[in-house]
């Protein structure tokens, strides 16, 4: 079955099917209007808040997969080094730390090499900074598609949190070759890794969200979002432990980030028990954020193809 860009009528009701009542439920409304040419669907906006149609994004399921692998092609499209990239990024920002941070500052590591610490930290973040980038200037960037045609909106943030996973996939290439050469054996609870970057692509298409519905609206947005990243790594406990902050380190709980790369570690390297409650604390905050930015992103969805 193919995707159909410049067809987004409702097939049911050019066989003159009725469409269930109310149906769907969070998209906009649809009603089914006889002319001479036969049935026409008209797509109309809803009012108040709308959550997600799991419906509708099953439906749309394929947009999804061809939107990801654009976005893919597009990364790597006219690149020297093509997925090399994902393996260059966060490896020369590990030495860079490494040099700085672990050599000269002499910064803690909870009794592991400086090295895998940092990198460990490094390549979930890595990705969740370029998939939060990446989703929040999303719309701006397929401004046609959202102009000429109906789909569900949610697919183009979504699809490009999810094309940076490739990059989080070829990265740990290095995570596993400097385990290799440290001698580190992960517990087993590193059968936790899948769920950790699950709450991390989460957290990056939750905050993608609020941030490209903004952007869409304010175009001043794309200036602040590196800016914020950078903050948000120093304020993320990647290039120091979070034993360091002592008494103070519930106040790093609060960031969703900083009990996901503790429990990235704990899971990894195995130097420490696994800290349930922050880990708690970041997926209640990762869920609560993602739900946010949904039904947000659904409300100001109505006025994107007007302001694009």
């Amino acid at each position: 079955m193919s995707v159909r860009l410049d067809e987004p009528k409702d097939t049911r009701a050019d066989t003159g099917e009725a469409l269930p009542k109310g149906e769907p439920s969070a998209g906009p409304a649809v009603s089914s209007l006889a002319g001479a040419d036969g049935a026409v669907t008209v797509i109309e906006p809803r009012r108040g808040w709308a959550g997600i149609d799991l419906k509708e994004l099953w439906r749309y399921r394929e947009l999804l997969y061809f939107l990801t692998w654009r976005d893919i092609k597009i990364r790597y499209k006219q690149t020297l080094l093509g997925a090399m990239w994902a393996i260059i990024q966060p490896t020369l920002t590990m030495l860079i730390f490494t040099l700085f941070f672990g050599r000269l500052a002499k910064m803690p590591s909870d009794g592991i090499p400086y090295p895998i610490f940092v990198y460990t930290g490094l390549l979930p973040w890595t990705y969740f900074a370029n998939a939060l980038t990446s989703a929040s200037n999303s719309l701006v960037g397929n401004a046609r598609l959202v102009t000429k045609v109906y789909f569900p909106r949610l697919m183009i943030p979504m699809g490009a949190a999810i094309a940076g996973l490739l990059d989080l996939v070829i990265g740990g290439s290095v995570l596993g070759i400097l385990m290799v050469y440290y001698s580190v054996i992960p517990p087993a609870a590193v059968l936790l890794f899948p769920l950790l970057v699950f709450f991390t692509f989460l957290l990056a298409v939750g905050v993608g969200l609020w941030l490209s519905a903004l952007n869409v609206q304010f175009r001043d947005v794309k200036y602040v979002i590196p800016f914020a990243v950078q903050i948000w790594l120093f304020c993320t406990p990647v290039i120091y432990p979070t034993s360091m902050l002592k008494r103070y380190e519930w106040v790093m709980n609060l960031n969703p980030m900083g009990g996901l790369i503790k429990a990235y570690r704990a899971c990894v390297l195995g130097h420490m028990p696994l800290d349930w409650t922050a880990l708690a604390v970041s997926g209640g905050l990762t869920i609560a954020i993602f739900l946010g930015g949904t039904f947000y992103f659904r409300r100001m969805e109505r006025t994107f193809a007007d302001v694009v």
